[in-house]
């Protein structure tokens, strides 16, 4: 059984995943309380789907970019657990999750999470290979940045407020808005691309495994 742990931003999510179906799953909305709200969720959700840690065989772990804080929360535990037991740990970048959950289609897409000061931070795709693929480099901008910079028709699903997703619908006809089911990060989604990675031995080095930081000027944004 693979355990997917995704802290990156204020969105925090849990999953148990064995190959076959998803035995249990949980996201939330927290106020920089990862700290002290992950381990006791985690236990939770372990007693609800009739687990232990003795059953975990494998982690994922989201690994940004994000919030300084956050991430490191996450990937601390899943860090920890990974040494402490000897198990594999598989890193994710944090807005590969949210293209996986989209739908292909013709168009080329952009994934976006909340970097804070009014600014999101941005991952380009190309259905290449029949699958959404990351092209060039994790950029951020504003949304008023993001909506001029659209010149053909752009899928765009992610971390937007009501008030980006309205201002990206009527400042540009380019942006064409994924649901905004299809935008939250699902831990299902980064513990089956984990799996994947586990299950054709591309692992990483656990105690070497660092996070992915949005850097302005030399500095993470968060």
């Amino acid at each position: 059984m693979l355990l997917a742990i995704d802290t990156s931003t204020a969105q925090v999510g849990l999953a148990l995943y064995d190959g076959n179906q998803i035995l249990g799953e949980m996201t939330w909305t927290t106020k920089r309380h990862h700290t002290t709200e992950l381990a006791p969720a985690l236990a939770g959700l372990l007693a609800r789907s009739g687990a232990t840690m003795n059953l975990v065989n494998a982690l994922g772990v989201a690994i940004g970019p994000g919030s300084f804080t956050s991430l490191r929360v996450g990937l601390s535990l899943a860090k920890g657990i990974a040494l402490a037991r000897h198990i594999p740990l598989i890193g994710i970048p944090t807005l590969d999750i949210i293209a996986s959950a989209q739908p292909l289609g013709k168009h080329p897409l952009i994934t976006v999470i909340q970097a804070g000061r009014k600014r999101i931070a941005i991952g380009a795709y190309e259905n290449t290979e029949n699958r959404w693929q990351f092209q060039g480099q994790v950029r951020s901008a504003t949304i008023d940045e993001l909506a001029d910079q659209l010149e053909a028709p752009t899928y765009i699903a992610g971390e937007l407020s009501p008030e980006d997703r309205n201002r990206l619908s009527h400042k540009k006809s380019h942006a064409l808005l994924a649901s905004p089911i299809n935008s939250v990060r699902r831990p299902s989604i980064l513990a089956d691309l984990a799996w994947k990675r586990w299950k054709n031995n591309d692992v990483d080095n656990a105690a070497a495994l660092a996070p992915i930081y949005l850097h302005v000027e030399g500095a993470p944004i968060l």
